[in-house]
C-alpha cells in the first residue's frame, strides 16, 4: 500500500494553522519550563485562613501572600502603600483620610472598593476577632466616595496607620455570600467557610489546602501589582515540617527550596554548603515567661491552697534564678540578645535601663523563696511550645534546670503552638513560654495585648497572667488618643516602670532569625518573620 495515500492532506490555511498550533504549544511549553516554583518549609502551619480570627505570626506569614491590608511594613521598617495609596490626618485631628487604590481585583474577579474596607474593619472589630485590640480607638468608618474613607477615632490617634498593617481586607460580597460576616471563634475550635477558603487581593491565590501537610498557592494573573513588583515566584508550595532535622534534611536533599525556623545547631553546616544561601537579621520578637499572678490557687502546681506566684518575692526569685546569658551561650549558641523587657530596641518606649540583664543569683533566689514561705521550694508545670520559637523546648529545659537549683521543681510540658495559644487564650496555664512581636513598633501594642486587664475595653486578649490594675489600664487606654508626644512618652515610661517592678513577665531574649535557601533565591529576613514573596528578586546566576 502506498503510505503517501494515507497521509492527511491540508489546505494552505490549515497547514498554517497547524504550524501556529505547534509554535503555540512550544511557547507554552517554554513558559511552563520557566515557571518558578518555591517549596517553602517552616515548623508550623497557619491554624486558620480566617484573617481576623487569630493574631499570631504563622497565620500572618501565610495570609499576607493571599490577602492584603491597606499598608504593609517592609524589612527596613517603613510603611508601604498597599490597598491604600495615601493616608493623612484631616483638619480634624481625630479623623484620618485614606485614599484607596483603584482597579484592584479580588481573586474571584470582583472589584475592590471602599465598601470592602468598611466591612473588613467592622469585622476585625467584632468580639470574636483577635485583631480588635488594634482597632479599639476607632469610633466610626465613613465612606466618602468609592475610593476614599475617613476613619474617626476617639481623640488623636497618631499610630492608626501602624495598627493596620495586619488587618487584611476581605470582599464584603464574598463574606456575606458564604456566611462569614464575623470571624471564626478560634478559641472554641469553630470552623467556617473562611477557615479553609480565601478571596483576597494578594499576589497569590489558593489552589489547595491540607492543614498541617501542604498548601499550594499560585500567582494571581489579575494582581494589581504585576509590573510594579518583581513577583519572581509563580507557585508557592507551603510545607509545615515540625521536626527540625527533617526540615534541614529536606533543604539539603533539594526537596524544599526555602526554610524558616532553622535549628541553630545546623546553621554553620548550611553556611558551608556552596549550593545554599543563609540570610540572618534581628527579629521583632521577644521570648518570655508568663506567670499567673492572680489570687486563686494554681492549677498546675503542688501548692493547692494558694498561689505562690502571687507573691512578688517568688517572682523575684524566679527572675534571679534564671541565667539568661547562659541560655544565650549554651542554648541559643549566640543567636539571641538577652533582655529584661518585652520590646526589641527599635520599639518606641524601649529603655536600655529596663532591658539590662542582671547576673543570676541562686543564693538570693533561695532566700527570697524562704522569706515567702517556701524554704524547700515547690512544684510547678512550665508549659512550652515545641514547634514555634528557636530552640523553644531546650530553653524551657534550661529554665527548669535553673529554677531547680533554687529549689523549684519544674516539670516541662511541651506542645504545639496551637495548643499553647489556646491555653493562653483560655487562661488554662500558670507558667508558660511565649513570644511576642510588635508590628506597630510602639509599646502600646504590648500593653494592649499583654498588660491590660483581660476583656476590659476589648483589650488584654493575650494576658493570661490574671494581672489587673485599674490605674495602669487607664494609662494604657490614654495612649491611643494622646496627641502630646511628651505626655505620651511619659505615660509609656510609667507603665513600663510598673510592669518591670511587678514582674508579671520574665523576658529572656530577643531572637535573631535565620533563613536558608537554594543559592538562586535571596529572601531577606523581615523583622516580622513574614517574607513578602512579591518583593524579592531572584539572585543572578
Amino acid at each position: 500500500m502506498n503510505q503517501r495515500l494515507l497521509a492527511p492532506r491540508f489546505s494552505a490555511p490549515l497547514r498554517a494553522s497547524a504550524v501556529a498550533c505547534v509554535l503555540l504549544a512550544a511557547l507554552m511549553g517554554a513558559a511552563a519550563a520557566q515557571a518558578e516554583t518555591l517549596r517553602w518549609a517552616r515548623s508550623t502551619d497557619a491554624s486558620t485562613l480566617d484573617p481576623h480570627a487569630l493574631n499570631n505570626g504563622p497565620n500572618h506569614n501565610l495570609l499576607h501572600q493571599v490577602y492584603e491590608p491597606l499598608i504593609i511594613r517592609t524589612a527596613d521598617g517603613k510603611l508601604q502603600p498597599t490597598l491604600a495609596t495615601s493616608w493623612a490626618l484631616t483638619s480634624d485631628p481625630s479623623v484620618w483620610e485614606f485614599k484607596l487604590r483603584k482597579g484592584v481585583k479580588f481573586h474571584d474577579g470582583s472589584l475592590f472598593t471602599a465598601d470592602d474596607v468598611l466591612f473588613s474593619l467592622e469585622r476585625a472589630r467584632s468580639p470574636s476577632s483577635d485583631m480588635r485590640s488594634l482597632l479599639v480607638a476607632i469610633t466610626d468608618v465613613v465612606k466618602i466616595d468609592p475610593f476614599t474613607i475617613h476613619i474617626k477615632t476617639n481623640g488623636t490617634t497618631p499610630l492608626l496607620p501602624d495598627n493596620l498593617i495586619n488587618i487584611q481586607i476581605l470582599s464584603a460580597a464574598w463574606a456575606k455570600k458564604h456566611g462569614v460576616e464575623t470571624p471564626q471563634k478560634a478559641s472554641a475550635k469553630e470552623e467556617t467557610y473562611a477557615t479553609r477558603n480565601v478571596n483576597g487581593t494578594g499576589p497569590y491565590t489558593l489552589v489547595s489546602r491540607e492543614p498541617d501537610v501542604r498548601t499550594v498557592l499560585r500567582k494571581f494573573p489579575g494582581y494589581w501589582g504585576t509590573g510594579l513588583f518583581p513577583l519572581p515566584i509563580d507557585e508557592l508550595v507551603y510545607l509545615p515540617i515540625k521536626a527540625p532535622a527533617t526540615r534541614v534534611a529536606a533543604l539539603l536533599s533539594g526537596e524544599v527550596d526555602f526554610v524558616q525556623d532553622l535549628p541553630i545547631q545546623d546553621i554553620a553546616r548550611l553556611r558551608a554548603d556552596a549550593k545554599l544561601r543563609v540570610n540572618q537579621a534581628a527579629e521583632n520578637r521577644t521570648i518570655f515567661l508568663g506567670l499567673n499572678v492572680g489570687a486563686a490557687p494554681l492549677t498546675y502546681s503542688d501548692v493547692k491552697d494558694k498561689n505562690p506566684l502571687a507573691d512578688v518575692r517568688v517572682r523575684q526569685a524566679f527572675q534571679l534564678a534564671i541565667d539568661r546569658v547562659a541560655i544565650q551561650k549554651a542554648v541559643m549558641r549566640g543567636l539571641s540578645v538577652p533582655t529584661n523587657i518585652i520590646a526589641p530596641p527599635f520599639v518606641h518606649g524601649y529603655d536600655k535601663a529596663f532591658g539590662a540583664v542582671g547576673k543570676a543569683d541562686v543564693a538570693q533566689a533561695k532566700k527570697l523563696l524562704a522569706d515567702a514561705g517556701y524554704p524547700n521550694g515547690f512544684g510547678i508545670t512550665l508549659h512550652c511550645t515545641n514547634d514555634r520559637y528557636l530552640n523553644d523546648e531546650a530553653i524551657c529545659q534550661a529554665v527548669a534546670g535553673f529554677l531547680g537549683r533554687a529549689g523549684v521543681k519544674t516539670t516541662v510540658v511541651s506542645r504545639p503552638l496551637a495548643i499553647q495559644t489556646a491555653a493562653i487564650n483560655n487562661q488554662d496555664t500558670d507558667f508558660y513560654l511565649y513570644g511576642w512581636g510588635v508590628p506597630t513598633y510602639d509599646s502600646a501594642y504590648i500593653f494592649d495585648y499583654l498588660v491590660h486587664t483581660r476583656g476590659k475595653n476589648a483589650r488584654g486578649a493575650t494576658n493570661a497572667t490574671r494581672y489587673s490594675n485599674d490605674a495602669v489600664d487607664r494609662q494604657i487606654v490614654s495612649l491611643a488618643s494622646e496627641g502630646d508626644s511628651k505626655k505620651r512618652d511619659a505615660t509609656i515610661r510609667n507603665i513600663w516602670t510598673t510592669v518591670q517592678k511587678e514582674l508579671i513577665y520574665l523576658p529572656l531574649h530577643d531572637q535573631i532569625q535565620t533563613y536558608a535557601m537554594k543559592r538562586r533565591f535571596d529572601i531577606p529576613v523581615n523583622p516580622s518573620n513574614t517574607p513578602y514573596f512579591k518583593l524579592f528578586k531572584l539572585a543572578e546566576k
